[in-house]
């Protein structure tokens, strides 16, 4: 018997498979896929040894629990501490890590901002963006390092410009203070710590300063969300920190995408050939790299009340580690063809973002982003060749990473 399927670690009351796996272990981050499937062949549901928590690694489960808010709460927090029995070591998200009807109120702000309609507004700026950008990557040569030069560079410019907040500082303190946000999804462990004493080191400060509405620009997101609690939609304090998790939603998720999407066609050029032929495929190859690479790894729920899954009794305030990466390679949704890159695939109902009342509040925006550079690339670039290995960005919930060399060859 592997240590995957260990027995010895059961607790008694535990009627669930148990397994000592660390989700957040660098080896599993390097390549989860072969340790998603193991567990998601352990059963609907199972428990994290590791952690006294129960994990889910289905597709279908994970998607029950995500819509089930009033079972599954968000208010006991999203990593693995529970706010609910314990001292909160942060103050909770007020739109993240709250239940309804609290969670209507600033969630209704906050989507009506980010609603399609809204943010179609912005797409004729992000459109010029990513064409200067990728005009002057191609005429220095295109030989590049893709996480700094296009994935970072293209989100920190249009999305930073559209919550309106300085130009000055945002390379060096938003990815540090995001990289916090998304390692508190998980456990608080080294990585976390670590992660949260350099944002210490002027981050924290940095984004509380310039999300105060006098540093904002007058027609940015961030002071639509002033002119909210001006309407009495939001209480005054809620403003600021609505603003940055603006900053939060719409900035990390869509660097990790941009970098899962080039590195996705690097590896599979027959599948960028398809998007180059046809720049009207890079919506639909989008929702692909969000499937199958996706953003989100994992998060966690709370349970409100006594319940069952699988056949599985649960108490109260148990901790539960939903898997999105694994349920967007889930082959009970996807079929045979589950870990194949394939941009012709309707990839509809993949969870890159999560789903139900919580799913990502920025997804609007990080989609229309990775859209609209995909597209232009599409138009001008013809391949996209590898040209080192890439290195991984470790974080507890989202991947991504820190170093990719590619050369990008012009059209």
């Amino acid at each position: 018997m592997s240590p995957m399927e260990s027995t010895a670690q059961r607790p008694v009351a535990v009627n669930a498979p148990v397994t000592d796996l660390d989700p957040y272990a660098d080896a599993v981050l390097d390549d989860p896929y072969p340790h998603y499937e193991r567990l998601r062949e352990l059963g609907p549901i199972f428990y994290l040894s590791r952690y006294d928590a129960y994990g889910l690694a289905r597709h279908a489960e994970i998607d029950a629990v995500l819509r089930d808010p009033a079972t599954f709460c968000s208010s006991a927090g999203v990593g693995l501490a529970n706010f609910h029995t314990t001292a909160a070591w942060r103050k909770p998200s007020i739109i993240l890590e709250v239940d309804p009807p609290m969670h209507a109120r600033t969630r209704k702000v906050v989507a009506g901002l980010l609603a399609p309609a809204s943010i179609n507004k912005l797409r004729p700026t992000f459109e010029q963006q990513a064409e200067r950008l990728v005009d002057a990557l191609l005429q220095q040569g295109g030989q590049i390092d893709a996480v700094p030069a296009l994935c970072e560079a293209y989100p920190l410019k249009v999305f930073a410009d559209a919550v309106g907040i300085p130009a000055q500082g945002r390379e060096t303190y938003l990815l540090p203070y995001g990289d916090m946000v998304f390692n508190a999804f998980g456990p608080v462990n080294e990585r976390f710590q670590a992660c949260l004493a350099k944002a210490q080191q002027g981050a924290i400060e940095w984004i509380g300063e310039v999300c105060k509405r006098e540093n904002l620009t007058s027609d940015g997101l961030g002071m639509q969300l002033y002119q909210a609690a001006d309407e009495g939609l939001l209480a005054p304090d809620e403003a600021p920190m609505l603003v940055r998790t603006l900053l939060s939603a719409g900035l990390d998720t869509t660097v990790f995408t941009l970098c899962n999407a080039v590195l996705s066609f690097a590896r599979h050029p027959d599948q960028w050939a398809l998007v180059h032929a046809n720049p009207a495929l890079a919506r639909q190859a989008l929702e692909e790299v969000l499937r199958y690479e996706s953003t989100f790894h994992s998060f966690y729920r709370t349970t409100t009340r006594d319940v069952d899954i699988a056949g599985v009794q649960m108490a109260p305030e148990q901790k539960i580690c939903v898997l999105i990466g694994s349920a967007n390679r889930d082959p009970r949704r996807w079929g045979e063809t589950a870990d194949r890159f394939d941009v012709t695939r309707r990839a509809v109902g993949n969870m890159a973002f999560g789903t139900g009342i919580h799913g990502c509040a920025g997804q609007m925006i990080a989609r229309l982003e990775g859209e609209t550079l995909l597209t232009v690339l599409a138009r001008r670039v013809k391949a996209i060749h590898l040209e080192g290995a890439p290195s991984m960005h470790y974080n507890n919930s989202v991947r991504g990473y820190t170093r990719m060399p590619v050369r990008l060859v012009a059209a």
